[in-house]
């Protein structure tokens, strides 16, 4: 999993890109893509995957903490 990026998309979702397994609390895996979105807002219908429900309705820009 070398090869894996998550972008924090301003006022949007986790976009995640590159070979993942994801799991959930119970190790059932989810059906992924080489890219797909996770919601961060928790207003999705299809969580943990994002579907645009966030749009005009989640405001975060969350940026890292810069390192020295």
């Amino acid at each position: 999993m070398a090869d894996v990026k998550i972008t924090v998309r301003d006022k949007g979702p986790l976009l995640v890109k590159g070979d993942v397994e994801m799991v959930d609390a119970e190790g059932n895996r989810f059906e992924t893509k080489k890219q797909f979105a996770l919601c961060r807002c928790g207003l999705s219908q299809n969580k943990p995957f994002c579907d645009g429900a966030h749009a005009g309705n989640f405001d975060d820009c969350a940026r890292a903490s810069k390192v020295l």
